[in-house]
């Protein structure tokens, strides 16, 4: 399919989405406000084709929220608003945030080896070679150990053997990660799934349960416990005026490139947009974009059988999916995904075939910043238009012609900047300190 039509995302650049207050569904209740289709010129036989191409490949359940609001959500065969399903490695982006809370709380520091948790001896390097693994290469996926065991998610020490020095390799391994629950639980000295519940599924109005699959720790629960999951991040961990993670340093990093190897990875949240990606099981670098026919701005918690959260702060955007494989069965679901995109973007009843373009390459500098920012665009290209909008999508500043933002009053948080150049837009997140 070619993607001709301008995305919805894009329609309000260069400026800011219209402002609205984000809507949070209350705990306890089945209560969600909806926000209908025709309010946002979405036509009704498009939602038609939408859903078609779900139900043919395999979907359970699937919705969007516009600013919190409900705006699609669609069920399939005997699965309901009540059915659980598993996150698969959707799950990894609460984990990560865990560990936020905890470093937090100051019960970890993600500097720190992991052996300050685990014990020496949780793998089978030398002492030497294991004190360089930290916390932080758990998160990014640069732990040096090899993947190319018999069974990926072994956390048995003989599983855990060198293949290259921590953070000189990136490699979706799932055996190292899992442990980051241990390394919470010991940090903490609580269960983990206990201290979960305490500090974050409760609070925000979660259901389900994390069920221990052979060596893998999966969390189940129903699409719309996902797409609170999904609101939370929208808003910068943030649930209707209670700060679960404060540290936004921390939320930033896990939700930006964490490392140089693959640029479309933070602390277990894929990244759209960035220039080049890496994929589970491969150790080619992939030219462009993730999801190319995706806003640039979207952090993902992507899992096999494409489960998915696609959170985009640009448009006040969330979309969960829970199902079986789309079509044949991948660790993490670009594909899949990208091809929801194709149908979202044509959603719009007004729109026609339009040449704008979207564009990854918008660098930030410093990020997070204080006083000025320099924007730097690919190709020695200039900024015409710079737009920043604030987590309500209202226009807080704004310039013409300049490649330097002057920062220095607004207020400490998360902004969205929307930079246009030519017949290109170009996204990217700011955190104020």
């Amino acid at each position: 399919m070619r993607n001709l039509l301008l995305p919805l995302w894009l329609l309000a650049l260069p400026l800011c989405s219209a402002a609205q207050t984000p809507y949070f569904p209350p705990n306890g209740s089945t209560t969600w406000e909806t926000t209908d289709p025709a309010n946002l010129g979405w036509c009704p036989d498009r939602i038609d084709s939408l859903y078609a191409y779900l139900d043919q490949h395999n979907t359970k359940a699937f919705i969007v929220l516009k600013d919190g609001r409900i705006v699609l959500e669609h069920y399939v065969g005997t699965f309901t608003q009540d059915s659980l399903w598993y996150w698969a490695s959707a799950g990894k982006t609460l984990t990560s945030t865990m560990v936020g809370i905890a470093q937090e709380e100051g019960y970890l520091s993600i500097e720190d080896p992991t052996s300050n948790y685990l014990g020496t001896g949780w793998t089978s390097e030398t002492p030497a070679q294991e004190s360089l693994i930290t916390v932080r290469n758990q998160l990014t996926m640069t732990t040096g150990l090899n993947d190319a065991g018999a069974d990926p998610y072994c956390t048995d020490p003989s599983c855990l053997t060198y293949l290259a020095d921590a953070g000189t390799r990136w490699a979706y391994h799932n055996g190292p990660y899992t442990l980051l629950d241990q390394v919470v639980a010991q940090a903490t000295g609580q269960p983990f799934s206990q201290y979960f519940n305490t500090k974050l599924r409760n609070p925000i109005g979660m259901n389900g349960l994390w069920v221990q699959v052979d060596e893998n720790n999966l969390y189940f629960s129903t699409a719309r416990s996902m797409a609170r999951f999904g609101l939370l991040a929208l808003n910068h961990m943030v649930w209707a005026g209670d700060t679960i993670l404060h540290d936004t340093a921390y939320f930033h990093a896990a939700t930006t490139p964490s490392q140089t190897l693959n640029q479309s990875y933070g602390y277990l949240w894929w990244l759209n947009g960035q220039p080049t990606y890496m994929l589970p099981q491969t150790q080619f670098v992939f030219q462009g974009p993730l999801m190319p026919d995706a806003p640039p701005d979207m952090i993902n918690a992507l899992g096999k059988n494409d489960q998915l959260i696609n959170v985009v702060p640009s448009e006040g955007l969330v979309l969960v999916r829970m199902g079986n494989a789309a079509e044949e069965s991948l660790q993490v679901s670009t594909y899949f995904d990208n091809i929801i995109w194709q149908y979202m973007n044509e959603l719009d009843c007004g729109m026609g075939i339009n040449e704008t373009q979207t564009a990854s390459g918008l660098d930030l500098a410093p990020n997070p910043a204080s006083l000025t920012v320099r924007i730097s665009l690919p190709g020695g290209l200039q900024p015409e238009q710079t737009a920043v909008c604030d987590s309500q999508g209202r226009t807080v500043l704004e310039s013409r012609r300049s490649a330097v933002l002057d920062v220095d009053g607004l207020a400490p948080g998360v902004y969205i900047v929307k930079v246009t150049s030519g017949a290109r837009h170009y996204v990217s997140r700011l955190v104020k300190e």
